[in-house]
């Protein structure tokens, strides 16, 4: 007999969407699946009795089922049929919703392996996954179980612990874990990381209690297990949030609960919070690195063609080099003529550079601007004794303009190249016309060749600059550092805006330093605070813009 499903009545497309008032753990269970996908059917052998429920939807999307007028005695055809001996339930979905897409059976596997709310199930039943193609078998998996990371045992298994409640007290076990090195997912229905919160046999949700979030926990997980809640669930407490997806922070047995968890746990993440504060080293992601080392060379710049400043502690060579740098441009501003092709050349002192360096060039060249080749990176024992790099460039755009910027350790150039029709028409030679463009030199010693989270113990900065290294530091052991490294010893991308703020500020107080060294004014406070204002607001919004644009 076909039925509309008595728990779906009131508006269905809100249900399904978890918008409205209905009973269990809508849109996450099997019945909103199978709805989901298309339609199905389950078929139960329990105690001798054989029942069939389809579950399908009508031409108006409402949710129907048909229970075929109830069960029926179970026969030896039935057993055989489904595989299964004597109790057992067999689920069969058909996929007919065309913007549902098919995922690979192994990523499928394992998807339901990892899963939070399977993961008891897997571990008591047997659960398998077959692959079939026209009725026959294609791949299988094998049993299902979710693999736990090689790890320390914390508390438990099982431990066995209380809290009260209006008086009486509910117990509850916990087993905590710290994977030993195993990174573990921190979201999602296939998270690994937190406890597993189980009552009765349900998986009720995935959390760290009051620690959820916080710093020192990216290694712990386990499970903790509280008969208590699906009591109070079954007796009409809102012991799931509104949202079903997961427990209901709001409610008052709840938050007991959590008090009491959280305790037990305490003293395991603060060990973990320690660990940090006494880190040596932190890392950061490989689209980070790559964009503070852009804006390394970007001040290393700005430092030396803006401001005309020198790298402290340059060293001096034993004998005079045949350039005052390792990297020069012939010119540091090729001002050409359209239509005629000239070349831009590069001097490279080896005697500078250590043994096996190598040149990293970068283009910004507008497309009107052809160039005969193009490398990224050429070996200077590649260059010979003469030790120059030579391009032919030519176009017929009036106007256009382009860079070339060439890296080498420590050491840069860089030149700027423009066509203009009262340039000079000789492909080498002076640039008569070239307009003054502050301090000429267009090579020099980078200020900024880098950074370190390192562990200053000698001082409570968040970061400072090291003349020595030329390097700036980020301070691990400083607590505003600290609260955005994970424990892993990874530099959270989410915290980009700290960086900003640290690079900024040693930024500017070193550029200042330098600044007020050159024209002998060092000892003024007064001197020195103004002119880092006005580098901070010469080059603060560049500085923040480039750690946004990631």
């Amino acid at each position: 007999m076909c039925r509309q499903h008595p728990h779906l009545r009131r508006c269905p497309q809100l249900l399904s969407r978890g918008e409205g008032e209905g009973r269990g753990f809508f849109g996450r269970g099997l019945k909103q699946a199978i709805y989901g996908l298309g339609h199905g059917w389950l078929e139960t052998l329990h105690e001798g009795r054989h029942t069939r429920i389809e579950l399908f939807r009508d031409a108006n999307g409402g949710y129907l089922f048909d229970d075929g007028e109830g069960d029926r005695e179970a026969t030896e055809g039935d057993q055989r049929r489904l595989g299964i001996r004597r109790n057992g339930t067999r689920v069969t979905i058909v996929v007919e919703n065309p913007q549902v897409a098919i995922t690979q059976f192994h990523t499928l596997v394992q998807a339901l392996a990892d899963n939070v709310y399977l993961r008891d199930i897997l571990e008591r039943r047997e659960v398998s996954l077959a692959h079939l193609r026209r009725g026959r078998v294609v791949e299988e998996s094998g049993r299902i179980r979710f693999q736990q990371p090689p790890s320390l045992l914390l508390v438990g298994p099982e431990q066995a612990s209380s809290f009260v409640f209006q008086q009486q007290e509910f117990p509850f076990t916990l087993t905590l874990k710290r994977s030993r090195e195993a990174e573990l997912t921190q979201h999602g229905d296939d998270r690994t990381n937190g406890l597993v919160v189980f009552s009765g046999m349900a998986a009720l949700d995935c959390q760290l209690f009051e620690f959820e979030n916080q710093v020192g926990t990216e290694y712990l997980f386990g499970s903790v297990r509280c008969p208590a809640l699906l009591e109070k669930l079954a007796e009409g407490e809102a012991i799931i949030s509104d949202e079903r997806e997961g427990l209901n922070p709001r409610n008052a047995f709840v938050k007991a609960f959590s008090r009491a968890v959280s305790r037990l746990v305490a003293p395991h993440v603060l060990a973990e919070q320690e660990k940090l504060k006494h880190l040596a080293r932190a890392t950061t992601s490989q689209r980070t690195a790559h964009m503070i080392e852009h804006l390394l060379q970007r001040m290393s710049r700005a430092a030396v063609q803006d401001l005309g400043l020198t790298p402290p502690l340059a060293s001096e060579p034993a004998e005079a080099p045949a350039l005052d740098t390792a990297l020069r441009f012939t010119t540091p501003f090729y001002y050409r003529r359209p239509g005629h092709s000239f070349h831009v050349t590069l001097l490279v002192d080896r005697a500078q550079l250590p043994q096996g360096a190598e040149l990293a060039i970068d283009y910004a060249l507008p497309d009107s601007l052809a160039i005969d080749a193009t490398p990224t990176q050429v070996r200077v024992e590649e260059l010979g004794e003469e030790g120059r790099l030579t391009w032919t460039l030519s176009g017929e755009e009036e106007g256009a303009r382009g860079e070339i910027n060439v890296r080498a350790g420590a050491y840069w150039a860089w030149c700027e190249i423009v066509l203009a029709r009262h340039a000079s028409h000789h492909g080498h030679g002076g640039v008569p016309h070239a307009p003054r463009r502050g301090p000429s030199r267009d090579h020099g010693e980078a200020m900024f060749l880098g950074y370190e989270f390192r562990n200053l113990e000698e001082t409570l900065d968040r970061a400072v600059y090291s003349p020595e290294e030329r390097k700036i530091l980020i301070n691990t052991g400083a607590p505003t550092v600290q609260l955005y490294v994970d424990g892993r010893g990874h530099f959270r991308d989410s915290a980009r805006l700290l960086l900003a703020e640290l690079f900024l500020e040693v930024i500017a107080e070193e550029l200042a330093t330098r600044t007020l060294e050159k024209s002998g004014r060092q000892g003024s406070v007064a001197d020195f605070h103004a002119t880092k204002r006005a580098i901070v607001r010469r080059y603060g919004s560049e500085i923040h813009r480039s750690f946004l644009s990631v």
